[in-house]
């Protein structure tokens, strides 16, 4: 488990995502204080056309600065290539971070999957969400962060203490462009009874890569109640697709079950049960009643 957290808003949307490891704020030993909009990926893409690129495994050193830093300083170690990242495009990053004083490791993520945030958002420190604009895919970059723009005097968990200034060597493995929330699909959607089994229909063929069970994906998602069709959220304003991975615990069932299949580009709806969605409760915060079936429509953006 991650023990390094970001700070990241929370949107009515989380409720569709669990698992994944998004880095929050302060304190707890799991790597999300809230679920999770984004969840991590097996490798990510540049742009929506669903070429990957291969994970590095071995982790970096960090070079630790002669002075703690009092501002930001960016060093460049690999320029990577492409377009460089902007505020509210979607990210998949590699990372290690040490504290600056004397190099304690305190987190790191080089070998296994890349995690994916939402840049200049405020789901991250602030070090991140300015020291990470204009990456490239397949960078790397040192960010020596002080303290007001890491944890501050408030510090986090056991190692990094009030006051701390912290290092970080991140590699960029992917990058999302934002997306137009105007591009967000315009459907009347027909209530009806509760139905015991997922229904899917295709609106968009895609033309993209073939999803499979166990894939890290970028969606956009809008949900609507099954039973009188009411439109109750939606990801699609707040510009970046979010991630998530199509196995147990990385998002809910009827989602698994039903996104499998679709290629990048494709638009399917989704009817699932309520027994594949919340369970008999419900969910209240999104302000779907109990028992009821929750209808969804998936825009896979790119493969991860």
């Amino acid at each position: 488990m991650s023990r390094f957290h970001f700070r990241r808003q929370v949107f009515i949307a989380v409720a569709l995502f669990v698992g994944g490891s998004v880095l929050v704020s302060c304190g707890s030993s799991s790597p999300s204080d809230d679920t999770a909009l984004a969840s991590t990926a097996d490798s990510a893409v540049d742009g929506a056309s669903g070429t990957t690129e291969p994970a590095k495994t071995e982790e970096p050193k960090v070079t630790l600065p002669k002075v703690a830093p009092t501002k930001l300083v960016i060093t460049d170690i690999t320029e990577g290539t492409g377009a460089g990242a902007a505020a509210g495009d979607l990210i998949a990053v590699h990372y290690v971070g040490v504290l600056s004083s004397d190099g304690t490791r305190f987190d790191g993520n080089f070998g296994s999957s890349p995690f994916s945030l939402t840049l200049g958002k405020g789901q991250v420190i602030k070090g991140w969400d300015e020291g990470l604009l204009g990456m490239k895919t397949g960078g790397m970059r040192q960010l020596d962060i002080p303290a007001d723009l890491a944890y501050g005097d408030s510090g986090s968990g056991d190692v990094i203490k009030p006051g701390a200034a912290l290092s970080f060597v991140v590699e960029m493995v992917g990058i999302i462009p934002a997306t137009d929330p105007a591009d967000e699909p315009q459907l009347t959607i027909a209530g009806a009874a509760a139905s015991s089994t997922l229904q899917s229909k295709d609106l968009i063929e895609g033309k993209g890569e073939a999803i499979a069970a166990g894939d890290t994906v970028a969606v956009h998602i809008v949900a609507y109640r099954g039973d009188t069709g009411e439109k109750i959220t939606s990801t699609w304003p707040d510009g970046a697709p979010v991630s998530l991975t199509l196995e147990a615990s990385g998002s809910l069932p009827g989602i698994i079950k039903g996104v499998p299949g679709m290629k990048v580009g494709g638009r399917r709806q989704l009817t699932i049960p309520f027994v594949d969605a919340f369970g008999p409760e419900g969910n209240t915060e999104m302000k779907l009643p109990a028992k009821t079936d929750l209808v969804l429509v998936v825009d896979v953006i790119a493969a991860l």
